[in-house]
């Protein structure tokens, strides 16, 4: 029904994602001094900001920071349409224990992906 992304393509773009949040947090949360004295206040910050950005943005454009960079897009997986704010939040909810994320079934959707009715897909080029 849907095209199979490679893993390595979700992997990437949750780095992205990961990176950013972590570049965020060690400007704006984690404080003064050298990187190795700010990195260990960054790490709450971090989770919570991944959590806020990635449920939000797939919530609102159907992609995160992440997911609009490699040309991927979360949607239902029913009906192809826009995920619903609840789902995007079961799924980020479920993606933050990372092994519900690397679990995946026959059609190489996850744990957090099947719980949540959502599929990750390729963004088709506008021409």
């Amino acid at each position: 029904m849907f095209a199979r992304i490679s893993q390595g393509r979700r992997l990437l773009g949750i780095t992205m994602d990961w990176l950013a949040c972590y570049a965020i947090s060690l400007g704006f949360f984690a404080g003064h001094g050298s990187l190795a004295e700010r990195v260990p206040n960054a790490r709450i910050p971090v989770l919570l900001l991944f959590f806020a950005q990635y449920t939000i943005f797939v919530a609102l454009s159907g992609a995160s920071f992440g997911h609009r960079l490699v040309g991927l897009k979360v949607v239902r997986f029913s009906d192809g349409g826009s995920v619903t704010p609840i789902q995007a939040l079961i799924r980020c909810a479920l993606l933050m224990p990372l092994v519900t994320a690397i679990t995946f079934d026959e059609n190489g959707r996850g744990i957090n992906e099947r719980l949540s009715n959502t599929v990750l897909i390729p963004v088709k080029k506008k021409r």
